[in-house]
This record gives structure tokens, sequence and C-alpha cells, in this order.
């Protein structure tokens, strides 16, 4: 079996934190019932998530695949070290040290993504989504080209080809983290659930679990994604940037 490492630590609230819900007009049309981003990706790397504890790193640019794969036309892979150093960055991680590999908070890497850039590409915005709205989920992924998530997994996902809730499983293992804290980018639903990408591979995850387990989840905006850096009808940009300029003064 593939070495697996996680790394996503507990949720930070911020206040401050912009929410999707707040910018979706009454004139944006419905998303399609079934959308996949990742379907054009030729491989996902591991991106070292085999033996580090970066998963908040790698999923970010697994999510860098999939916009480029599917907004240009044309795929732009992210270099292993440019991964690496994102998260020596944002997580204090010293390469040769294993004490300083413990992983790193998701909001912190969205700032880093924002401000600095992963691997030369960087984000204009995020802002939260609900995990337990469905149809704001789907919204945001149809959007913005996936969703960057943090899920709380529970030891009844470790054997589970396809992360279900396991109500057949004892009470603790199915307790959110009671394997720990993964981040995976969201690029693919359907009526029967959804597709994230870890560990090098595409894993489907029902809307059970995702709703149980996921405890954090951004939509992202970004050129790598939009057409022309044009937002998509029916969303108020011009809204979202403006709060974001006065969050971050």
């Amino acid at each position: 079996m593939t070495a697996r490492r996680l790394g996503r630590l507990p949720v930070r609230h911020d206040p401050r934190t912009l929410r999707l819900a707040s910018y979706l007009r009454p004139t944006l049309p419905p998303p399609p019932e079934a959308i996949d981003y990742g379907d054009v990706v030729r491989s996902w790397p591991m991106y070292a998530n085999d033996r580090l504890g970066n998963c908040t790193c790698a999923a970010a640019a697994h999510q860098i695949q999939a916009w480029t794969a599917e907004g240009r036309g044309h795929e732009a892979r992210v270099s292993e070290a440019a991964v690496v150093h994102a998260y020596q960055a944002v997580g204090g991680y010293v390469p040769g040290d294993p004490s300083t590999d413990q992983g790193a908070v998701e909001l912190d890497v969205l700032r880093y993504w924002r401000a600095t850039g992963i691997g030369g590409h960087r984000i204009g915005a995020y802002a939260a989504v609900h995990a337990n709205d469905e149809a704001t989920v789907r919204t945001a992924l149809w959007l913005f080209g996936g969703l960057y998530t943090g899920i709380s997994l529970p030891t009844s996902a470790e054997t589970q080809d396809a992360w279900d809730v396991a109500l057949d499983a004892p009470e603790a293992d199915q307790a959110p983290g009671s394997w720990g804290g993964h981040a995976v980018p969201i690029v693919a639903y359907d009526p029967a659930g959804l597709t994230c990408i870890t560990w090098g591979a595409a894993k489907r995850l029902t809307w059970a679990f995702f709703a149980r387990y996921c405890e954090e989840a951004y939509a992202l905006l970004s050129a790598d994604f939009l057409l022309r850096g044009v937002a998509p009808h029916g969303f108020d940009v011009h809204a979202l940037q403006a709060d974001l300029a006065a969050v971050s003064r």
C-alpha cells in the first residue's frame, strides 16, 4: 500500500474570512447536475505527501493542475520542490529535521498562496463555503473550478476505497478526526457524491461523508481558471475584491 501522510492542523477561525454566500446574486443560473474538472489531468503527483505531512500544500498544487488543464487548456504542474518550499514557509518544516514536520493550518496556506504564490501561481481571493449547504457547494465548485477543503478523517476511512459514513463501524472509529486532519481539493461532483485528489490519485466520497467530516471549505478566485479573468455571470466579484481589500488592511 502507498504510504499516506496527513498534516492538516485544526481549523483556525478568523472573523474576517469572507463568506461565499454573500456574493452569489439571485441571477446566478443553477449549476449543472454533474461536473468534473479533473478528467483532463493526465496524472496526479504525490508531492511528497507519502513522507511529509504537507497535504495542505500538496492540495494547492493539485488544484492548480485542475485549474490550468481546464481553464487554460494546458496543464501546469507545480514541482515537488515548490510544494515542499511552501510547506517550509507556512508550516515551519526544516528538511532533515523530522521534528519540524508538524503539518499546517489551511488558512495560513491560503494567505501565503495569495500573497506569495505556490510554484508561481497565486490566488486573488478566497471565501468560506458551508460544507452542509450542498447547493452552495455545487455552485462554488462549478464557478471556481474546485474547492480547497479540510476533512476531519475518521479511522473508518483508512480502509475504504471510497469514503462513506461507516454506520456499521465502532462509534470511536466513526468519530471525526479519529484518523486525523487532511487537506484535499474537490474537483468533481455528481448526484452520488464528489471526487477529491489525494496521495497522487482521485478518490470518491459520498455527499453524506462530506457533510459529516468536512470541517472547512474554501472557494478560490484564480486567474488560472477564470477565462480571461472574467468572473461568472451572477457572481459579484467586485464586491468580494472590495471586501477583501478592507479586511486585508
